[in-house]
């Protein structure tokens, strides 16, 4: 009992080492090949960024299904992570809206214009007119005979072609000759049908420009198209705005080619990630931004600081005074906790998540785990005290204290383990980003909690009963025993 007593202590000295490091550094840790710098991830609220909540732009009574929703979404994220933004958020709210969160974003109006946009990228037919950059025109759409995809083919079966676009076209050019709204333009192919896109500069002009290559099937109807209509114009058109019309020269079978415009670096960048990664299935207009300054999230995390510390301070103090030594030993069980808490967030679990994205939200269930893991203890060291005063030798008092509170602890953090689950699927399926975050660590936390107010104090009180047998009462908060035989051995319940 003893020997597994203090291999038990040294596993846990070992786990607050390793934690300790691990939460208080910042270290970059390689194992083969692979390298991570395991630091914190913050949140939105925290270090500040953008909140854009967008809105799917139909017709009103138009049912759109979870399937477009959720392309729609998968899209945007691939065109956010091409931006190389740091732990961004997107997610569903509803049946018809999409969250996207980015925090950190240096350039707001630039990351919009890159998942924002529709990306509907159309080669259309000008026949004999020659089209202006920045016209917004009318077109035919995607159908099963100019698109490489279904999803994009059947997303204009209930729309009614439009001079307006719905969101605000990537290349900022003012509209300067629109053309007439009965003036309908036939779509030779969709964007879908790219293989590839990257920005590239004209060896003369130093200009940007986007090449892109073709699927096998795009590549069949541009050279079908461009072979019949040679002298003609072939308006290149994004979200029903025209950024080239160039005349072809002659057929063009090879499958790629290079759009050009009137693009600046940026706006090309932007151009390229949208086409890449495809258009969205449904139209989407911007709801609302919101703008999070850096400020108020260093402002947040040293306010939660000062909350954190007044709270952790009240509660070791009241442990300390009304527990005496047990106590003691539950604010070292507690720091322990805090430790490998906070190292979680940072390295995650392997196999469920990678890491916590730290929020206001986090914080707070981060600090209700903390008192679900002291209530864990009080119910322990009261039972025990109880043995105690009924005359309880202190070993089997202790052992008596945590056998006959555990019960109690099990039944409360399992109902509150299950509360944490709810609250995550609720916050995860309605975009209630706030809730889940806060879910999230309050789950972790009680499974920790559980394990320093079970595992961790018992076994640092075994270890001091082992080094002081014959320690006085008084440190375990008992300050006398009722007259009473103490050789006797304990009543059997």
């Amino acid at each position: 009992m003893r020997q597994r007593t203090f291999i038990s202590l040294a596993l846990i000295i070992l786990l607050a080492i390793v934690c300790g490091w691990l939460a208080l550094s910042n270290p970059t840790i390689i194992l083969g090949g692979l390298s991570r710098e395991v630091k914190v991830h913050l949140g939105l609220d925290l270090q500040g960024g953008l909140r854009v909540l967008l809105q799917a732009d139909v017709p009103e009574g138009t049912q759109i299904d979870a399937e477009s929703l959720n392309v729609a979404r998968n899209i945007i994220e691939r065109r956010v992570n091409a931006l190389g933004v740091v732990e961004p958020l997107i997610q569903t709210q509803g049946t018809n809206r999409i969250i996207v969160e980015l925090p950190g974003i240096q350039n707001p109006d630039e990351a919009i214009k890159v998942f924002g946009g529709t990306g509907l990228l159309e080669f259309v037919d000008a026949g004999s007119t020659p089209l202006t950059e920045g016209q917004e025109i009318a077109t035919t759409g995607p159908s099963s005979a100019n698109s490489c995809s279904p999803a994009v083919a059947q997303s204009n079966a209930a729309a009614t072609p439009t001079v307006s676009p719905t969101i605000t076209s990537t290349n900022g050019v003012t509209n300067t000759n629109p053309i007439a709204s009965t003036q309908v333009f036939t779509t030779v192919m969709t964007g879908d049908c790219l293989e590839n896109a990257t920005v590239v500069f004209d060896q003369t002009t130093n200009q940007p420009q986007i090449s892109f290559t073709l699927k096998p099937q795009g590549a069949e109807i541009f050279g079908k198209h461009t072979a019949n209509n040679v002298g003609k114009y072939l308006a290149i058109v994004l979200d029903k705005t025209v950024i080239s019309s160039p005349v072809i020269n002659s057929p063009i079978t090879g499958g790629s080619g290079v759009i050009q415009g009137r693009f600046t670096v940026p706006e090309a960048n932007a151009l390229a990630v949208q086409l890449k990664f495809g258009s969205l299935p449904i139209p989407l207009r911007i709801e609302t931004t919101t703008n999070i300054g850096p400020t108020l999230g260093q402002d947040s995390i040293h306010r939660s600081l000062i909350a954190g510390a007044i709270g952790v301070a009240i509660v070791a103090l009241f442990m300390i005074l009304y527990y005496r030594l047990p106590g003691v030993l539950a604010v070292i069980a507690l720091t322990i906790y805090g430790l490998v808490v906070f190292t979680i967030y940072k390295v995650g679990v392997p196999g469920l998540f990678a890491f916590v994205t730290l929020t206001l939200p986090g914080i707070a269930g981060f600090v209700l785990s903390l008192g679900v893991a002291v209530d864990g203890n009080i119910l322990i060291f009261e039972r025990m005290k109880e043995e105690l005063r009924d005359g309880r030798p202190l070993p089997v008092a202790v052992e008596a204290g945590f056998d006959r509170a555990w019960p109690s602890i099990r039944d409360s953090n399992i109902s509150t383990f299950i509360t944490s689950i709810i609250l995550l699927v609720f916050g995860s399926t309605y975009g209630a980003s706030i809730v889940a975050g806060f879910a999230i660590t309050l789950m972790i936390g009680v499974v920790i909690g559980l394990f320093t107010s079970v595992f961790v104090t018992r076994t640092f009180l075994r270890v001091v009963l082992d080094l002081f047998p014959n320690i006085s009462l008084w440190w375990y908060g008992v300050g006398s025993l009722p007259r009473r035989d103490k050789s006797l051995a304990p009543t059997a319940e």
